[in-house]
């Protein structure tokens, strides 16, 4: 019986070999250490993350919430269950809604334009620092409502949080001062903007006049959920991006395909989110009994929903090991799914179409230098630090 931890190093060096083993011997698996179950299979997921009966989001979704326990579970829109979930989500749609996103694809491509340029004629960049960072922070502040002038200090701030030490499970106590410190500036401009009385520019706007129990939401608690936009605008897009390159290098001919048919893009990043989706996996606590496969999950358990399993499963996809830019859109987890799916989504997805239009337009047999890559090795985002390339 395969023997999963998600601290461990051969979770951590090959989950994907992991995840196989355990949609074969145990797609609900028991991790005794944690009292959380890992499941692994597609349908299991996609399923249990539309129920509200019986799984709550509220005492936190991730790794330093619901098994080291080195957070506690404040009040954002990742940690709330429906009808108060819903209300707040549908008052911030307006942001993240393909109109909006659609009206900002020109700024998004000259912003990429403007990012290969500056390094264009030395013939090598960083796929990451040069490229996708930037581009996923400067689309951060335009949908969120941050100011860009700060984006240094944001970066800074992620990467400490997201940060990870050997021989440390989770977070670091750098990583701990950081989230304090990110809870602490969020705050700040949560209490600076609602100086402001004019119409709603952001979603800032929305959450500080946002009421809970016919009371204003304090600036920490608007603090807290705008940590939901930062962290997920910055953080996940330029790991993306880094293995999507990455595996198209690795396979040639569909590279070229999309050179001479850049109308391929969109289903090739469908793609390259199914096979390397870099958040692996978030989590409910259990409020009722309930019987998976036999298993019983009970209350006081949590569950953790392995996302990358679930697009690598046997049962939903052919050939799920094969990179395929043609494959039919099927269902995929990498945005989540149910009340929770990432409210970024539809931005994520005109970043990747611009910036690989982009990228195979201006450098199309770039190389990538994998001897100065580094990867972040964690066991809740996977992806890579820096990965230079030449071109």
């Amino acid at each position: 019986m395969v023997d999963y931890d998600p601290f461990s190093d051969e979770a951590l060096d090959d989950p994907n070999a992991v995840y196989k083993r355990l949609r074969a011997e145990s797609p609900v698996h028991f991790v005794e250490k944690y009292e959380s179950w890992a499941l692994t299979l597609f349908e299991d997921i996609w399923n249990l993350a539309m129920d509200n009966e019986h799984f709550t989001a509220v005492k936190g979704t991730s790794s330093p919430y619901l098994l080291t326990k080195v957070i506690p579970a404040l009040p954002n829109l990742n940690h709330m269950d429906p009808p108060e979930q819903t209300q707040l989500r549908t008052s911030l749609m307006h942001f993240f809604m393909p109109k909006r996103v659609n009206s900002l694809e020109g700024r998004i491509r000259g912003w990429v334009t403007e990012c290969i340029d500056a390094f264009y004629d030395k013939g090598r960049g960083d796929i990451v620092d040069d490229l996708a960072q930037i581009i996923a922070v400067k689309v951060t502040c335009e949908a969120a409502g941050f100011p860009e002038s700060d984006a240094d200090k944001m970066l800074d701030l992620v990467a400490r949080f997201t940060a990870r030490e050997e021989g440390v499970e989770g977070m670091t106590p750098d990583g701990v001062a950081a989230f304090g410190e990110i809870l602490a500036y969020l705050s700040g401009l949560a209490a600076e903007r609602r100086q402001y009385k004019g119409e709603i520019e952001s979603p800032i706007d929305v959450l500080v006049r946002a009421e809970s129990a016919g009371e204003p939401l304090s600036d920490d608690i608007v603090g807290q959920h705008l940590l939901l936009l930062l962290v997920g605008g910055t953080d996940t897009f330029p790991k993306v991006m880094a293995t999507a390159l990455t595996r198209l290098e690795e396979h040639p001919d569909q590279r070229a395909e999309l050179v001479a048919d850049p109308q391929l893009i969109p289903q090739a990043l469908e793609e390259c989110l199914r096979y390397d989706m870099p958040t692996q996996f978030l989590m409910r606590s259990v409020t009722k009994e309930y019987e998976l496969r036999g298993q019983k999950l009970q209350p006081g358990h949590s569950i953790m929903f392995v996302y990358p399993s679930g697009n690598r499963d046997e049962r939903e996809f052919d050939d799920p090991d094969r990179f395929d830019i043609h494959r039919p859109n099927q269902r995929i987890l990498t945005f989540g799914h149910g009340v929770h799916r990432c409210l970024g989504a539809h931005f994520a997805k005109m970043e990747g179409i611009v910036m690989l239009q982009e990228v195979l337009k201006r450098m199309p047999e770039y190389h990538i230098d994998h001897a100065g890559a580094k990867m972040l090795r964690t066991e809740f985002v996977r992806g890579h630090l820096r990965l230079p390339f030449e071109f």
